[in-house]
C-alpha cells in the first residue's frame, strides 16, 4: 500500500510530490493528460512562493530563467501614451530575500518542478486517469483508468477547477462563474514589439482594455490577453487597434471564463483537496497558482508525520487563507487595480487562529534565518540546550521563551519550554529524546 496518491501534476501536485519525496514518504502522482501543459496560464510567482521554491531547491533556475515584471506601455495605435509599473522594484533584505514578483511561464515552472522531482527519484505517471475511489477507516482504494486499483493511506486531489476528486466526494464548489466575462489567452510570436515592456491597447483608466501583449522571459513568445466577445479573428483584433503589429504565429490559444469559487470542505476523511480543486480565482493579482503551491507546502509535512491532530489543521489553516485571497483577487479584478505589492506578495499571510499556533507570535511567518530553515525539519529557537531532536539556534532579538518554527516557516509554538512537550505530543509531532539518546 502506498502512503499518498496525488491526483494532478500542476504546480500544486508537483510541490506536494517534492515535499513527500524529500521526506522519504512513499507516494505516487498521476496525471490524466498524456503530455505536460504547453500554454501559459499562470505566470506570476509571488515572494512567498519564491521562499518556498528556495526550500524545495529550485530557486536558482526559477530566477535564472524568469524575470521581474516589465514596465507597462500603453498605446493608441502605434503611439505610446503612457508608461508605468504595476509594482516597485525592491532590493532583497534579511527578512525578505525575494522581494519582487517574478514572471515565469507556468509550463516552465512545472518543468523545473518535474526535474527536481526526478532528481529525488520520482516521476509523474502521465496519461493515467482517476476514475473513482472509495475510502474507509484504514485507507482509500483508488481506481485508475489503466484498470489498476491502488490502495493508499491518503488521497490528495490537486486536479484543477474541474476536479474529479472533489466531484466524487460530493463537496460543493460555492461561488460564481461569469459566463459573460470571458478572456482569450494566446501565446504568439511577433517581431514588431520589444521584449522589455508589457504592451497595452485601450484605456487603463477607463477599464476599457482591447488587449495586452506581454513578453514571456527567455522564450521568444508573447502572451496576448483580450476580452473574448465571440470573435475568433485574432489577427483582425490586433489589426484594428495595432495595425503595425504583425502576428507571425499563434503557438497556443485558449478561452478562459472568470470563476470565483471555493470548496465547502478541503478534507473529507482521508481525502484532501488542494490548489484549484479547492479554490479558483480571477487572474488579477497572480494569487491562484501561488495559493495552490502553499496549500501543498502546508500539507506535505503534515502528511509525512501523519498524526490525525496535525492533519486536522490543514483545512482550518488553508480555508481561511483561501477565503482571504479570493476576496483580494476579486476586488483587484472588479476595480481593475494593476498595483502589486504588500497586498499581493503573500508575505503577511499567517495562521493566527489555528489550533497549531500557540503564544505571542504563534502562526506568524518567521521571516528570518532562511538558510537555517532549509530542509525538512523543525527549527527551535532557544537559549539553552533542549531535550528535543531539532536544529537549535539562539532566540531572535533576545526574546524570552522558546520558539518552534514549523517546516513551512511559520511559528508553531512561542512560550515557556515547559509547555512545549505537551504541544508536541498533542499534535503527535515528536517525543523528547531520553538522556541516553542525546
Amino acid at each position: 500500500m502506498t502512503n499518498v496518491l496525488i491526483v494532478g501534476s500542476g504546480p500544486t501536485g508537483l510541490t506536494l510530490a517534492i515535499e513527500l519525496a524529500r521526506r522519504g514518504v512513499d507516494f505516487r502522482i498521476v496525471e490524466s493528460s498524456p503530455q505536460p501543459n504547453a500554454g501559459v496560464r499562470g505566470k506570476g510567482l509571488q515572494p512567498r512562493t519564491l521562499e518556498v521554491f528556495d526550500d524545495l531547491g529550485v530557486i536558482d533556475e526559477i530566477l535564472a530563467t524568469g524575470r521581474e515584471y516589465p514596465s507597462l506601455r500603453s498605446y493608441q495605435g502605434d503611439q505610446v501614451v503612457w508608461e508605468g509599473r504595476m509594482d516597485e522594484i525592491r532590493e532583497p533584505s534579511e527578512g525578505v530575500p525575494y522581494p519582487n514578483l517574478i514572471m515565469q511561464p507556468q509550463w516552465r515552472t512545472e518543468r523545473i518542478l518535474r526535474d527536481r522531482l526526478a532528481e529525488l527519484g520520482h516521476q509523474v505517471e502521465s496519461g493515467v486517469e482517476l476514475t473513482g475511489f472509495e475510502q474507509d477507516g484504514e485507507g482509500v482504494t483508488a481506481d485508475l483508468g489503466t484498470g489498476e486499483h491502488v490502495r493508499c493511506a491518503y488521497l490528495v486531489g490537486a486536479d484543477g477547477g474541474r476536479s474529479v476528486v472533489r466531484k466524487r466526494l460530493g463537496v460543493g464548489f460555492a461561488g460564481e462563474t461569469y459566463e459573460s466575462e470571458r478572456m482569450l489567452l494566446a501565446d504568439i510570436k511577433t517581431g514588431d514589439l520589444d521584449h522589455e515592456h508589457w504592451h497595452v491597447w485601450g484605456s487603463m483608466a477607463e477599464q476599457a482594455i482591447h488587449f495586452t501583449i506581454c513578453p514571456l522571459p527567455n522564450t521568444g513568445v508573447f502572451q496576448l490577453v483580450a476580452p473574448y466577445t465571440g470573435d475568433d479573428d485574432l489577427l483582425g483584433l490586433v489589426g484594428r487597434h495595432a495595425p503595425h503589429v504583425r502576428i507571425d504565429e499563434v503557438v497556443w490559444r485558449s478561452e478562459y471564463r472568470v470563476n470565483i469559487r471555493m470548496a465547502e470542505r478541503f478534507r473529507v476523511g482521508r481525502v484532501f483537496l488542494a490548489g484549484d480543486a479547492a479554490h479558483v480565482h480571477t487572474p488579477a493579482g497572480g494569487q491562484g497558482l501561488n495559493t495552490g503551491v502553499q496549500d501543498a507546502y502546508n500539507l506535505g509535512w503534515k502528511l509525512a508525520i501523519g498524526s490525525e491532530a496535525l492533519l486536522e489543521t490543514y483545512e482550518d489553516e488553508r480555508m481561511a487563507v483561501a477565503e482571504h485571497v479570493l476576496g483580494l483577487s476579486t476586488r483587484l479584478y472588479r476595480e481593475n487595480d494593476t498595483r502589486r505589492g504588500d497586498d499581493t506578495n503573500q508575505l503577511d499571510l499567517a495562521y493566527l487562529g489555528s489550533p497549531l499556533s500557540v503564544g505571542e507570535r504563534g502562526g506568524e511567518r518567521l521571516g528570518a534565518l532562511f538558510a537555517e530553515q532549509r530542509g525538512t525539519g523543525f527549527l527551535l529557537l532557544a537559549d539553552t540546550a533542549t531535550k528535543y531532536p531539532f536544529k537549535v539556534l539562539p532566540p531572535l532579538d533576545g526574546r524570552q521563551g522558546v520558539m518552534l518554527v514549523r517546516p513551512d516557516g511559520y511559528i508553531g509554538y512561542h512560550g515557556d519550554e515547559s509547555g512545549l512537550s505537551a504541544y508536541l505530543s498533542g499534535f503527535g509531532i515528536v517525543e523528547p529524546l531520553s538522556d541516553a539518546a542525546r
